[in-house]
């Protein structure tokens, strides 16, 4: 998969199709496309795949679809992004079944919700798993090696250094929706 490069990288996550068309020109193999309406989803599959680009639709929060795994099943069969980012068991393990990247979300809000989310991972075997919030070198580290998948990091990262110390930390990505960062 050309999105994640030994090395690390930035990932532009957009919200609105016309984000998504500024990216389809840029130099970014792919994107992460934060919601939008499930009428759009095939449609800007479609355009990212045409210029060469892969997308990532984060499931959870897409309107008009419930966050379960037959949602997952529809994207999958009939949307075809190069994988789906979700808080849900079922959809990654929906993702899986059909062979597309599947990245578990994991919002680590305390040592509580890191043990569980520790769980979680166990169950689930995602190709990825991306921590929120990603502005925590020590912890990204500490996923990566206990669980041994690849992480991503995203969430609230607002600077240079953030993106640096994500990387250096072990991330395999950072996302994020600051146009600044992008070439970071």
């Amino acid at each position: 998969m050309k999105l994640f490069q030994p090395g690390g990288r930035v990932l532009p996550a957009v919200r609105k199709l016309k984000e998504v068309e500024a990216l389809l020109s840029a130099p970014f193999p792919g994107f992460v496309l934060l919601g939008g309406h499930v009428g759009q989803m095939k449609p800007i599959a479609d355009l990212a795949r045409a210029n060469g680009k892969d997308v990532l639709l984060h499931a959870d929060l897409i309107d008009g679809l419930r966050n379960d795994e037959y949602a997952a099943e529809f994207l999958c069969q009939s949307v075809r992004p190069a994988g789906l980012i979700s808080t849900r068991a079922g959809v990654i393990q929906r993702t899986k079944q059909n062979g597309l990247i599947a990245i578990q979300r994991l919002f680590l809000l305390d040592s509580d919700a890191l043990e569980r989310s520790y769980a979680l991972v166990e169950k689930t075997q995602p190709d990825y798993v991306e921590v929120l919030p990603g502005i925590m070198p020590e912890i990204i580290a500490e996923v990566k090696a206990r669980t041994g998948v690849p992480v991503i990091a995203g969430g609230l990262i607002r600077t240079e250094a953030h993106v640096r110390q994500a990387l250096e930390a072990g991330a395999a990505a950072v996302t994020t929706s600051r146009r600044e960062l992008w070439e970071a």
